[in-house]
């Protein structure tokens, strides 16, 4: 062979190993998170996610789990929720460290633990580096989690402030049931304000669809009149009224147009909270298998950008110390499938029926009304123990006539609901510690893009550390 031939085959070999480490770098540069979904479970402990999926399998009447789509994520880990000062986190503090990598006091909406200075997020990040971020929730946007990603306030009551915060972040898309508190003496209204810088709202589903494509920024609410805490509970919702789902799907679309550089977005279902602070376990199981949905849209558009997408799925603490068994070795949540309706709603059949009644209502009709609701006698059998026990509640709720009714009728009203519910709970097999939260372990699922960055022992505030380094992009 020549030596012209040999130099010639020599320089071939040599650009293929070139060409071949080139792209092999390449590609650890590239790894890189361009769409990131960052779901918030609020409340949703590692029962509430166990808990739902063996619910799931007794009511296909078996033994064992039924899987959530986000289970099945390929980094399934825990995390550690305490907060600046206290051992049981609340959501303010909780959410701040969630979104910015930093612990703070209670009550604390993105500012550090003396309340001298803000602390900003990941989605603050991610507008920075020219990706469209998007923040939605089902309860208000100023709600504490949602506001902790966009807002720096002292106190999280503060929603007023809060609001103000909004457009000052500058984010294109927010979306949730509405604003708590949009109005303030001697103050601008927040609506105003965000017109003039340069957000559309929409209130409602179609009013979104009909606005959504020519908005340069948009806010999504629900319909006027509508609740502005929250949207009705998964277990209470009707035809017209808006759902998380949807709201996800609106942010995918939305986000999604022009996004040269991507976009993240925080969803957040606080509703399983909400639910588990009431100790109502059947509403709570609807929320998480709800939540499911969303996640799902996420998953969906993981399929259509599978190197370049990354889910995170976690929660911000545990709330009510909920617990799968209460002695005997055995559980029986199929019988919360029985419960069609929230506690809330409960409530207002109630009020509805003593109102109805002119205050002159019956055992059996209350009886009737539980039977109809929870399937207490009608599908469940009822020991005598739980029956007296609703009956004392009875007596209280109604034995008074309409002149003596007073604000503590009220108070005997929510104790018939509540002890209704916690018999149900009761025949579950399931219990409750608190009203409040705990300090228990939170689950964290994650799929995509650079999912090794998850494993390990983690607090909270490496979650959006994990995220911010991935935006950047990894090399490994």
């Amino acid at each position: 062979m020549g030596m012209r031939k040999l130099y010639f085959l020599l320089s071939v070999v040599l650009s293929l190993v070139f060409l071949s480490s080139f792209s092999v770098d390449a590609a650890r540069r590239e790894k890189k998170a361009k769409y990131v979904f960052y779901f918030i479970g609020d409340g949703m402990g590692i029962n509430q996610v166990n808990g739902t999926e063996m619910f799931l399998a007794e009511k296909e009447g078996r033994i064992g789990v039924e899987a959530l789509n986000f289970t099945t994520f390929p980094v399934r880990n825990f995390v550690t929720t305490y907060s600046a000062f206290n051992s049981v986190t609340c959501s303010a503090a909780a959410g701040t460290a969630l979104a910015t990598g930093e612990k703070t006091k209670n009550g604390t909406v993105a500012m550090n633990r003396e309340c001298t200075a803000p602390l900003y997020s990941v989605a603050v990040k991610a507008k920075e580096m020219g990706m469209k971020v998007g923040i939605a929730t089902n309860n208000s946007i100023d709600h504490a989690t949602p506001a902790c990603f966009y807002a720096h306030q002292p106190d999280r009551n503060m929603f007023y402030e809060i609001a103000t915060d909004l457009p000052k972040a500058g984010f294109d898309f927010y979306a949730g049931s509405g604003f708590l508190n949009p109005e303030k003496k001697d103050s601008v209204s927040i609506y105003t304000l965000f017109d003039q810088a340069g957000y559309t709202v929409a209130r409602g589903t179609e009013d979104f669809l009909k606005k959504w494509e020519k908005a340069d920024r948009i806010i999504f609410t629900q319909k006027d009149g509508a609740d502005k805490n929250s949207l009705p509970y998964a277990i209470d919702r009707q035809i017209g009224d808006l759902s998380l789902e949807e709201i996800t799907q609106g942010a995918i679309d939305f986000l999604s147009k022009d996004a040269d550089n991507g976009f993240l977005m925080m969803i957040e279902c606080g509703m399983i909270d909400w639910a588990c602070h009431n100790n109502d376990a059947a509403a709570m199981f609807c929320e998480v298998i709800d939540f499911q949905k969303s996640i799902q849209k996420a998953i969906d558009f993981y399929h259509q950008h599978p190197h370049e997408t990354l889910i995170v799925v976690t929660a911000d603490h545990e709330t009510g110390g909920f617990v799968l068994g209460t002695g005997r070795y055995e559980l029986n949540l199929k019988a919360l499938q029985n419960q069609k309706l929230s506690k809330d709603s409960l409530l207002k059949k109630i009020a509805a029926l003593k109102a109805s009644h002119n205050y002159a209502v019956t055992w059996e009709e209350v009886k009737k009304l539980l039977g109809d609701n929870l399937g207490l006698w009608t599908r469940l059998p009822v020991r005598k123990t739980y029956e007296e026990e609703l009956r004392a509640c009875y007596e209280k709720a109604f034995g008074m006539n309409e002149q003596e009714i007073t604000a503590s009728s009220q108070v005997a009203y929510q104790a018939l609901v509540n002890t209704a519910v916690s018999v149900l709970n009761r025949m579950a097999r399931i219990g409750w510690t608190s009203g409040g939260h705990s300090a228990g372990y939170v689950p964290l699922f994650v799929l995509g893009v650079g999912v090794e960055n998850f494993e390990g022992k983690l607090d909270n505030t490496d979650i959006p550390k994990q995220i911010e380094r991935l935006m950047n992009g990894v090399r490994e």
